[in-house]
């Protein structure tokens, strides 16, 4: 019999593993999925030779996560090879114009013209108080904050960014633009006190740590974690789906990085279980990955410099097709913005084209670019021509370097991985009721009723993104109540 059993080998699964290991502890990482990884998984999904993230791609989270400074996966010797680009984000307004967040800030106030001071003003004394920040939401919010003045700061700019009162920092489109396309990665209606607030950690990261990525691919991450994992004696089992909570029960600490869901097939107390039903899953995804012939042929050039780009239009577009999404409506659907003299609505599309700094993803002169749209949970979408369209709206020409492209609907993404319920990336809606209650109202939420099960992935706290901190706040909490173990 093992001490501790890990089901499910995303970031935070792997890093409670290896938390577990390090403390001497005999360990097994149990994978429904061939490969090891959850939404770390790098394949060749097109052509040969075509590299591409099954799901998370780009990661400010990772590069600024002190879990993964502390287990070496920044500079230990298994680390990635982590390429942080000089742009982090862009965002392409018709017309040839863009916003560019470089990670100089200075470069970037430069270029927005009027709004440089908002923005300066809007991201400077975030990034000021980094580490502050990074503490305060790298955490569950039912506690004090370290840094009080770091978390104030944060706070009042959610406020601001999160409500009504957004449009009154900037005077022009160009800067709303730019940051309503780092908010929507929440998927959700707008504006959004919990959207603002990711997007407002993301963005500062943007100025600070980077939006890096791995060279070779997300999986690299999941490999590196799994190097460690073997140094220290522990057991990978992959093609081994658990279906019930009694498949594992024989381990003192069980550990779930899993959607909340495989809790309900062992008994719980009423109380938790009426909790654990009012939990709520988000929008879904529809997927593309695109195989291309040469560079994506940006109107504007500079926007070819990022790996990460967001299509939308102005911010005024992208609430509109946000909050048509959140109100159950298919990307195209009712397809006029009102209040904006009747304009087509287009969709939200986060874009990531990692060889524009990563040549190893794709066949020489290649690349490879990767995309999605917020659609409802479970939608059959194939959003290949929505996308398409999106990306050729500011790339004349983007059709013609297209040589293959791969579709995956919502519904299909939430089949392939269930933990991404009707295809939510996120394990679960991101507002604010949420942020708290992630599954359910606790001190200790990862702690569940069912003795020795713990859960640790992106449905607790801190919520989505390639960092480990739920994996990290789960492990230490199964070692010192199972194990005595104080890390």
């Amino acid at each position: 019999m093992v001490d501790v059993t890990v089901v499910g080998s995303g970031p935070n699964g792997l890093t409670a593993a290896v938390v577990a290991a390090r403390a001497g502890l005999t360990v097994r990482v149990v994978e429904a999925a061939p490969t090891i990884g959850g939404g770390l998984r790098t394949a060749e999904l097109t052509l040969p030779g075509f590299r591409h993230d099954v799901c998370s791609a780009v990661h400010p989270a990772a590069l600024a996560s002190p879990v993964f400074r502390e287990l070496g996966l920044l500079d230990g010797p298994h680390a990635p090879e982590w390429i942080v680009p000089e742009a982090s984000y862009a965002h392409p307004l018709p017309g040839g114009r863009a916003g560019i967040a470089w990670r100089d800030l200075d470069r970037t106030v430069d270029g927005l013209g009027a709004d440089g001071r908002a923005w300066r003003r809007l991201v400077g004394p975030l990034l000021a108080r980094q580490d502050g920040v990074v503490d305060f939401t790298g955490s569950q919010l039912l506690r004090v904050p370290r840094d009080p003045l770091a978390a104030f700061r944060f706070g009042l700019r959610a406020l601001e960014q999160g409500t009504r009162a957004w449009d009154r920092r900037f005077t022009g489109d160009v800067a709303p633009a730019l940051f309503t396309g780092v908010v929507a990665h929440a998927a959700g209606g707008l504006p959004s006190l919990a959207s603002a607030g990711a997007g407002l950690l993301i963005a500062m990261h943007g100025h600070g740590v980077g939006w890096g990525l791995p060279r070779g691919g997300s999986q690299t991450i999941a490999d590196a974690l799994v190097a460690e994992l073997a140094e220290h004696g522990a057991e990978i089992v992959t093609d081994a789906p658990v279906q019930a909570l009694d498949e594992v029960r024989g381990s003192r600490a069980v550990l779930l990085d899993t959607s909340p869901e495989l809790l309900f097939t062992a008994e719980l107390p009423h109380r938790y279980e009426r909790a654990l039903r009012r939990y709520r899953y988000g929008s879904g995804i529809a997927k593309v990955d695109f195989a291309l012939d040469g560079p994506v042929p940006w109107a504007n050039p500079a926007v070819g410099l990022a790996p990460t780009v967001h299509l939308g239009g102005s911010r005024r577009e992208i609430a509109a097709a946000e909050n048509a999404v959140a109100r159950g409506l298919q990307p195209g659907v009712n397809t006029r913005v009102a209040g904006d003299g009747g304009a087509p609505r287009h969709p939200y599309v986060l874009v990531c084209q990692p060889s524009v700094v990563d040549p190893s993803r794709a066949p020489a002169g290649k690349q490879v670019l990767w995309a999605y749209t917020h659609v409802p949970a479970g939608s059959t979408l194939d959003a290949t021509e929505l996308v398409t369209a999106e990306v050729e709206r500011f790339a004349p020409g983007f059709r013609d370097v297209v040589l293959a492209s791969a579709a995956s609907s919502a519904r299909e993404i939430g089949a392939y991985n269930r933990n991404y319920v009707g295809g939510d990336i996120y394990s679960g809606a991101l507002d604010l009721a949420q942020l708290v209650k992630r599954p359910v109202v606790s001190t200790a939420p990862w702690r569940t009723p069912v003795d020795g099960v713990y859960l640790c992935s992106s449905a607790t706290p801190p919520g989505p993104a390639v960092h480990g901190m739920n994996g990290w706040y789960a492990a230490k909490l199964a070692l010192k109540e199972r194990f005595g173990l104080t890390i």
